[in-house]
């Protein structure tokens, strides 16, 4: 079925006042009004703290734990109590990390990818001061993508974490995250997945893909500026206490949130849901879910994705001096549209500053996979021009962005 533009982009009030061309949506995506109402809904009609015993500080807790499982059966966990809100991605990957200082030991072993973000990079790093030894797993350069053949060499029984992305947000390889975990768990070892670049734009089903951990960032994926945060039941309740001594070690959530959580972002995520539920509903989809409903619409919008990227990937390619940094137009299933390239004779930098002026909004730079900007030997002042779209993006739009590509390439 056929994406209906008119109605996603009616949701996005950003869209409607002014001519700008937004693509650099794997830095943080436009909001739906429904989720801004969230927000100011809380904000002024539940602005209490949790746990009283009058009726609107109920209201307030009762908001907090509807986010929370609403948030879980949108990722299928398989209770709320694994769901926790934090702050931001890095904020709860640091707090994970410091999290296995207490439960790892020295001769232990972790492997990380080095096509991290530097959230899912650093706090296994860290772990070499207690003892840790920490494996980097490279990223193959011929296929864009972490290769379990790769991984099957450096693992052991000793390893304890595998640490990788669901997707690069450099490169927008979707990385085969059930191979790789089974392969994990035969020999022993956990994972922790980065879902930040893959969220916005796939169907998250933890269940199915069996991880230990997986994150990502509401903000990216339509929401209010906060993460979300998933670990087996076990696996939380095993995990020592962050927060408050007196917290029992059964709160899962709670345990872990640095102080509390926040109360407004939480319950406006739970505008991502009603989002992407309406969207489905709208595209046919007839489910009393509202998780299935995100599902369907999850379809329709990988099927335009795919579209604006086969459309970009297919100019770039074309290009004598550009190098592409990922799959090309002829394997745009197996990524994002999520797309960074380079120019031989000109920087990353001076491409995008020639853009600016035409109100297109693209980025360049490493976008924080400083370990895989290194490897790639990409210029750490100017790394990569990174163009990447959402699903509200149009045709039209990408049209504007070539035909201005086309005079400072």
């Amino acid at each position: 079925m056929t994406l209906n533009l008119d109605y996603v982009r009616a949701q996005f009030p950003a869209l409607a006042k002014n001519d700008f061309v937004f693509l650099d949506n794997a830095g943080g995506s436009l909001v739906p009004q429904v989720v801004a109402d969230r927000v100011a809904e809380h904000l002024t009609m539940t602005p209490v703290q949790h746990g009283a015993t009058y009726r609107i500080s109920a209201d307030a807790t009762n908001r907090l734990k509807t986010a929370q499982a609403d948030m879980a059966a949108f990722i299928n966990a398989q209770r709320p109590e694994e769901l926790v809100f934090a702050p931001s991605t890095t904020a709860m990957l640091r707090i994970l990390g410091h999290c296995y200082h207490s439960i790892l030991k020295p001769g232990d072993q972790v492997i990380v990818s080095n096509s991290e973000h530097e959230s899912n990079f650093g706090p296994w790093q860290r772990l070499k001061d207690h003892g840790i030894e920490v494996i980097i797993w490279p990223i193959d350069t011929t296929t864009w993508r972490l290769e379990p053949e790769t991984l099957k060499s450096l693992i052991s029984d000793k390893t304890k974490l595998v640490c990788f992305n669901h997707v690069s947000n450099l490169v927008g390889t979707i990385n085969p995250v059930k191979e790789i975990t089974t392969l994990a768990h035969d020999h022993g070892a956990k994972v922790v997945v980065d879902g930040v670049a893959a969220a916005p734009h796939m169907s998250v089903d933890v269940q199915d893909l069996d991880v230990d951990y997986y994150i990502f960032s509401c903000y990216k994926t339509f929401g209010p500026h906060c993460a979300a945060f998933y670990g087996k039941y076990d696996n939380l309740l095993a995990l020592p206490q962050q927060n408050h001594s007196f917290i029992g070690m059964e709160e899962t959530a709670y345990k872990l949130q640095p102080g509390n959580a926040n109360f407004e972002l939480s319950w406006g995520c739970g505008g991502i849901i009603d989002y992407l539920s309406l969207l489905g509903l709208h595209h046919g989809s007839n489910s009393e879910s509202r998780a299935q409903n995100c599902r369907h619409a999850y379809d329709v919008i990988l099927d335009h994705e795919r579209t604006l990227s086969y459309h970009l990937l297919s100019y770039l390619e074309g290009v004598a001096d550009v190098t592409l940094i990922g799959k090309g137009s002829d394997e745009v299933e197996a990524r994002v549209p999520t797309i960074s390239f380079t120019h031989n004779k000109k920087s990353s930098r001076s491409i995008v500053e020639a853009i600016d002026p035409f109100d297109i909004g693209v980025r360049h730079g490493d976008f924080y996979a400083r370990q895989l900007s290194t490897h790639l030997g990409l210029d750490a002042a100017d790394g990569v021009v990174r163009i990447s779209m959402a699903h509200y993006n149009t045709m039209d739009e990408m049209d504007r962005l070539l035909s201005h590509l086309k005079t400072v390439l």
